[in-house]
């Protein structure tokens, strides 16, 4: 069973005794344990950071974008392999975890021009026997607290352009699934980063605390739920820091009469559904605009029906499990609530039938409410799974 442990000053290092259990989604089973880290594994993290950032901060434009290069390229040659860990834990299919490394890549390719994108600005004689002029510069130790659903594609949003920019980057990814955390740290040494410039706390709210409270932090950005997004600006911003916290959403695809409805079917089913719902760009809502709520809620019926769900290692699956049982749980919990609330369930998730006959682990298969009513809690709270809600539209 694997032991999921920190990346400090360019290592692998134990943590101080507290473990959580990291599950593979789609058996059920424990695959493995996570170090959770204390305040003072916090500390030593930061601690690195700091110690490595002026000489990190001080290397040509011209060095920095060499690392960047060459990580992009270790990236490229492992994304199978950082696909596969992303699968084993998070629980989507192979082909979508692949999707997210390449979203990721984006990012990284995007930082490798930095030396372009550092320039600063002169503006001579904008007013009288006055010059204007800008300069770019780091900001010193940053860091990124990343969610589940996205344990590869969301830190690359962040810590490419963060190191880029010549700032020393400490990761907080999600306990859930923080193996591909590991494998980044790793290709960033091979890709020759000093050590120190990235390191990796793994951890829950001790480590989140101490982060947004610790004074040689400069800034941190995160992506999550809308209350803890609200908490993270709030501590975060308390402490001088500049904050990034992005929260949920409820996004909503409007379908009016004379639309192409297989074309809207197809992509219903597709945003609804892919990654399980565990998206935060998830169509949640169709608004099927009279006269075409019954034929759209029939096509996307059919669709739906064709789905084919299993492990995320089978390259048949077109959804996987979701990440835990708990959030299994909440999530089927809004189909009772929608028929409590007056929708109609026409695709029940819970009835899936999953490749291989398996029943273990935390399935639930796509599922449509129609006629949801507008207001209700089935309506306006990010459920963050598939379920897909049709409110009808006059």
């Amino acid at each position: 069973m694997k032991s999921v442990k920190h990346w400090i000053n360019g290592a692998l290092t134990d943590g101080g005794g507290r473990t959580a259990e990291v599950f593979n989604p789609a058996t059920g089973e424990v695959s493995g344990h996570v170090a959770l880290a204390s305040a003072a594994e916090v500390d030593a993290a930061v601690a690195a950071a700091v110690a490595a950032f002026p000489a990190w901060r001080d290397a040509s434009l011209v060095r920095r974008a060499q690392v960047l290069f060459r990580f992009r390229e270790l990236m490229d040659a492992h994304r199978d392999e950082l696909a596969a860990l992303i699968s084993a834990e998070h629980g989507k299919v192979h082909s979508d975890a692949l999707g997210e490394v390449a979203r990721g890549l984006e990012v990284v390719e995007f930082a490798c021009g930095i030396p372009h994108l550092l320039k600063g600005g002169f503006s001579e004689g904008v007013s009288t026997r006055v010059d204007s002029y800008s300069m770019r510069q780091p900001l010193g130790v940053v860091a990124g607290i990343t969610p589940f659903n996205f344990p590869a594609m969301v830190p690359m949003w962040m810590f490419p352009v963060a190191i880029a920019c010549g700032n020393a980057f400490v990761l907080k990814p999600s306990e859930r699934d923080p193996s591909a955390s590991l494998l980044m740290a790793r290709l960033w040494r091979e890709a020759g980063l000093p050590d120190g410039v990235f390191s990796v706390v793994q951890g829950d709210k001790v480590a989140v605390d101490r982060l947004l409270e610790h004074p040689d932090v400069a800034a941190v950005s995160f992506v999550g739920s809308t209350p803890i997004a609200r908490y993270v600006y709030e501590t975060g911003s308390r402490h001088g820091k500049r904050v990034q916290a992005l929260g949920g959403a409820k996004n909503h695809m409007l379908v009016l009469p004379d639309a192409d409805l297989d074309l809207v079917a197809d992509a219903a089913v597709s945003a609804g559904f892919g990654s399980a719902g565990e998206r935060c760009m998830a169509i949640s809502v169709v608004l099927a605009v009279d006269p075409v709520g019954d034929e759209l809620v029939g096509k996307i019926v059919e669709r739906v029906g064709r789905l084919v769900v299993g492990p995320g290692d089978d390259p048949r699956s077109e959804m996987g499990p979701l990440v835990t049982r708990a959030h299994r749980d909440k999530v089927a919990s809004y189909l009772d609530l929608g028929v409590a609330e007056g929708a109609k369930l026409v695709v029940d998730g819970r009835e899936v039938e999953v490749l291989g006959g398996r029943v273990e682990g935390f399935w639930l298969g796509p599922s449509v409410l129609d006629q949801v009513p507008v207001g209700s809690r089935t309506h306006t709270e990010e459920i963050f799974g598939p379920v897909l809600s049709v409110v009808r539209v006059s």
